[in-house]
């Protein structure tokens, strides 16, 4: 049962959108840019970004509409393991099994085999995800809906415990059963949106010194996200987790297992324009303060950036050589946005304001990596 609770007085009011020190509108629009039902939706996702606070009434209806079609179709099936003693051989042999309880001598065998079933992980997984956004909902019809499904897809068979994070993370789709792809993007953007969720109501921050480092990841997952299915039409190409590589000359035998590894959270490249851009995103404000000053960005966020693009250079790759950085924070307070060239790397530093309207934030981060730089 969810109850309210009072925030201490050291901690951000919840009501007003608060993840630590960062103004945030509304989490669920990040969780959206981050799913993989933003991705699958296309062109067909302005009712997504448009209404961020109805958010779970529209994933609720993509999660019923999926299920109900997927129910018309036949859910698809799978083969679970079972473990039996049988009078005749199926599938694999136990034999330690047999032997300890002396199975032969009543004329059984333990047998390892596996039965086809419509309680699979993955069916699990979306009955589970059904029962949690009929809670989150405003519309009273919308959550009877989702109850009613999940009640028929127990009827069907699809027990109610939910599968492991492991299991789900073997789950794959195959050419018989793509169609569920759908279907399982928007019952894991179903979960992302209940689980965070504490206090009462359904509009509520995660209580930001227990959950600041799982929205850090999501803000990097958000813009990426983002990236990928807006800018991939005009011909930009996005990756997310790139690994680089140092420019070792010589090394001792020891260095490659202590030395750092290199992984970008998003590179964005552009052959047309001959673009390259490194992204590097924090959750943190952009400024500090410095020893002579009262405003300097932070150290280690440049030599990051200066690492990433610096240490690319000289290897027959173009775009490398000439490539941008991009250091990306939401704002705190103020907006940023700044450039140097240096050693003919243009870093810029930009803000997003996640308090503003969808639209100003869409805007914002398209103004950051698209608008051409001067100089």
């Amino acid at each position: 049962m969810e109850t309210a609770t009072r925030a201490p007085e050291n901690e951000p009011d919840m009501d007003r959108g608060y993840v630590g020190r960062i103004p945030v509108r509304n989490l669920w629009l990040l969780m959206l840019y981050a799913s993989d039902l933003f991705r699958l939706r296309g062109n067909d996702r302005a009712g997504l970004e448009e209404n961020p606070d109805d958010l779970p009434d529209l994933i609720a209806e993509f999660l019923a509409g999926a299920v109900a079609e997927r129910q018309r179709r036949q859910l698809s099936l799978g083969y679970r393991t079972r473990e039996a003693a049988l009078n005749r051989v199926r599938g694999r042999i136990d034999m330690l099994a047999t032997e300890r309880s002396q199975l032969l001598s009543r004329g059984l065998v333990a047998c390892r085999f596996g039965v086809l079933t419509i309680d699979t992980p993955r069916n699990r997984f979306v009955r589970a995800a059904l029962e949690a956004i009929s809670r989150l909902v405003r519309r009273q019809k919308l959550a009877h809906r989702c109850r009613k499904l999940a009640n028929d897809m127990k009827a069907m068979g699809v027990s109610g415990v939910p599968p492991t994070r492991r299991q789900m993370s073997t789950d794959r789709f195959g050419r018989h059963d793509a169609d569920d792809r759908y279907m399982v993007a928007a019952a894991k953007l179903a979960f992302e949106l209940a689980l965070p969720t504490e206090g009462a109501g359904a509009n509520v921050l995660p209580l930001p010194n227990r959950e600041e480092q799982w929205v850090r990841r999501l803000f990097e997952r958000a813009v990426g996200g983002f990236y990928q299915v807006v800018l991939s039409p005009d011909g930009w190409r996005v990756s997310t987790g790139r690994m680089l590589n140092w420019q070792i000359e010589w090394s001792t035998a020891g260095v490659a297992s202590i030395l750092p590894k290199m992984k970008t959270d998003i590179v964005l490249e552009h052959p047309p324009s001959d673009r390259r851009i490194v992204v590097d995103t924090k959750f943190n404000a952009i400024l500090t303060s410095g020893w002579y000053r009262d405003k300097t960005l932070r150290s280690d966020d440049l030599y990051q950036i200066y690492a990433y693009l610096r240490s690319q250079v000289g290897r027959g790759d173009s775009l490398a050589d000439c490539a941008e950085g991009l250091l990306l924070h939401p704002s705190v307070g103020e907006s940023v946005d700044e450039t140097a060239v240096i050693q003919g790397h243009r870093i810029r530093f930009a803000t997003v304001d996640l308090a503003a309207s969808t639209s100003e934030i869409r805007a914002q981060l398209l103004h950051a990596c698209t608008r051409q730089p001067r100089g």
